[in-house]
């Protein structure tokens, strides 16, 4: 669920459809988590802040990141969720900024940061993670497990494959094929026996999560709190239905069941209100609980997109989600994304919205 929607566009009728849609969304199993307040105490109190998809190829984004105070989280701890940049300069750059202004910075790679297209030495994606990942530790951050005063976070490398979609497709209308909507396909290098057309790389990926596991369990058995964070979707409910997405199979390129599971290995089955999870790669501003984890998504993603939220999108991030003990913070802004609209004509579960047809030129 979306924290909170802007009705100022709508008319009276189009407002009471989405308090509908609203009070549907309360009677399901997804609903907000506890607020409390995200200012920090003089002289103690971890902080955790969020931020994922930083685009900073973008000259704007990389200008948002320089504009971070030197001074105001010298002491705090932040979540990278992937997509920090393409180019692997760009991504040295941001992340030596970032850690200049926090005092740990913990990383998972995005698609792309895996991309290939413009570097100029020769390597594919996966040597390229190697570079990243090599690089992350001469800068000191961390991409491992750690305890930061008796908090347990824990980094989960993940893939997307596209079984993780099981929606029912949307028919009768033209939608572009994962190649031609999908970057990754080309702008990615993988080795002969990696596909982003199968489970490979899902497995792949989940599978390097492996060498931390006695890490985990340490961290299970000695910390109450932990936030687990990933680059892509664990579950199919955080992202909308097909019919409200403007590219309606971007499901098949989102999420992974291998990362859903490790996390549930993680916080447990019935899980608690200690059990936080961190991801990025939509562009959704997400916060909610679903079966007892809360999950969040705090992205600063493209100039275009900045532009559509409330307060201009950037005077809120990054997005502190545990202050001094306590998860939790002040309400997250919600935008518009590139990727999807409400209809507020609230329609059958197969029909598409009417703009997010004429998007594609269908009708």
């Amino acid at each position: 669920m979306i924290s909170c929607l802007s009705l100022s566009s709508y008319s009276f009728c189009e407002k009471i459809a989405l308090k509908k849609y609203r009070r549907c969304v309360k009677r399901g199993c997804i609903k907000r988590p506890q607020v409390v307040s995200g200012a920090k105490k003089d002289g103690f109190g971890l902080r955790v802040f969020v931020l994922s998809d930083l685009h900073t190829d973008y000259p704007e984004n990389m200008a948002w990141v320089r504009s971070l105070s030197t001074k105001r989280h010298e002491k705090d701890v932040l979540l990278v969720a992937g997509d920090v940049a393409e180019m692997y300069d760009n991504f040295i750059l941001t992340m030596s900024l970032l850690k200049e202004r926090f005092e740990y910075v913990f990383f998972v790679p995005g698609n792309h940061d895996l991309w290939c297209r413009w570097e100029t030495e020769d390597f594919d994606s996966l040597e390229k993670l190697n570079k990243l990942l090599d690089a992350c530790k001469q800068l000191g951050v961390e991409t491992n497990p750690a305890v930061i005063d008796g908090l347990g976070i824990i980094p989960l490398f993940s893939w997307y494959h596209e079984s993780f979609d099981r929606e029912d497709d949307i028919v009768g209308v033209r939608i572009p094929s994962l190649d031609m909507a999908c970057k990754d396909f080309h702008a990615c290098k993988w080795p002969g026996n990696l596909s982003n057309r199968d489970t490979s790389l899902a497995l792949y990926f989940d599978l390097m999560n492996e060498k931390n596991q006695n890490t985990v369990k340490r961290i299970q058995s000695t910390c109450s709190q932990i936030i687990t964070f990933s680059h892509f979707v664990p579950r199919q409910e955080l992202c909308p239905e097909k019919r409200m997405l403007f590219y309606p199979n971007l499901p098949k390129v989102i999420g992974s069941d291998w990362l859903e599971d490790r996390i549930r290995s993680i916080h447990g089955v019935e899980s608690s209100s200690f059990a936080c999870h961190v991801f990025g790669h939509t562009h959704f501003c997400w916060d909610a609980v679903v079966d007892g984890i809360r999950y969040v998504q705090a992205p600063l993603a493209y100039p275009r997109e900045r532009k559509r939220r409330m307060n201009g999108g950037e005077t809120w991030l990054p997005f502190c989600i545990y202050l001094d003990g306590e998860f939790g913070a002040k309400v997250m802004p919600c935008y518009w994304s590139d990727y999807y609209a409400i209809n507020p004509r609230t329609p059958s579960n197969m029909e598409l919205a009417p703009w997010v047809a004429r998007f594609y030129n269908l009708i």
